[in-house]
């Protein structure tokens, strides 16, 4: 069994740039036995495979001797596969085999924030079915539409504005609709699927006040108009569509 008062924390660490972490983020990793960073189940048997987004952020606050990554099934499209759920239980079981050693803190570093789209909970509920006495936490990060707003300098939302945020794999009819409301729209994981949100923007007018990131808060990070022709969008792109706006203060 686990010691008492066994702490799993996850911990959100930005889009990617090491200076959008929180303080409290940075203590926390800087103050857990283990962190644990997720990495491609396909590549966590090659020593020579780069890190993920996750690890190479928290490298800037965490010896590497006290990073452990987790394989999870990060390509995987087809839902809850069996590829998926293998990885699930086996990141759970290598965080429950770490409290079990004596471990009383540990941490799981996530991109972004780990209540929203984050594998975390997938861990979470895992390590609490295997030991449910175990306490589980999470520290908010910064988002990658926060960032993008910032470097873009677009407001997210003003007034009366609502915000929404879809990722692209639900699907173009939820985007459509709410691009048809009046509100900032932010879409995740655009990907394969770009060509027809392109189109679809195009048809609701709204493509000229759009913003694409590309790579945000990393090296190489790409930031401007949607290119209808982009063929080389990495699957954690961002887009981000500003609400209708007809002067200050108009959505007050």
């Amino acid at each position: 069994m686990n010691p008492p008062g066994a702490v799993l924390t996850g911990v959100g660490v930005g889009p990617g740039d090491p200076e959008l972490l929180t303080l409290k983020a940075v203590r926390l990793l800087g103050e857990a036995d283990l962190v644990f960073v997720p990495v491609l189940d396909r590549h966590a048997a090659d020593p020579d495979a780069p890190p993920g987004r996750a690890e190479t952020t928290v490298r800037a606050h965490v010896p590497a001797d006290r990073l452990r990554r987790l394989p999870f099934a990060l390509d995987d499209r087809g839902g809850v596969t069996a590829r998926r759920e293998r990885a699930w239980d086996a990141a759970a079981a290598a965080v429950v085999a770490a409290l079990d050693a004596g471990a009383r803190s540990v941490a799981f570093a996530t991109i972004g924030d780990p209540n929203v789209y984050s594998t975390f909970g997938y861990l979470a509920d895992g390590v609490r079915a295997r030991r449910p006495a175990v306490e589980v936490r999470t520290v908010p990060g910064i988002t990658a539409m926060q960032e993008l707003a910032a470097r873009a300098g677009v407001p997210l939302c003003e007034g009366r504005e609502p915000l929404t945020l879809l990722p692209a794999t639900a699907g173009l009819t939820p985007v459509a609709d709410a691009l048809a409301g009046p509100g900032t729209v932010v879409v995740y994981k655009g990907w394969r699927r770009h060509p027809d949100l392109v189109d679809e923007l195009r048809r609701q007018g709204r493509l000229d006040d759009a913003v694409l990131g590309r790579a945000v808060g990393l090296p190489g990070e790409r930031i401007g108009p949607v290119d209808g022709d982009a063929t080389d969008l990495p699957y954690l792109s961002t887009l981000l569509v500003p609400a209708r706006r007809d002067g200050r203060g108009g959505k007050l």
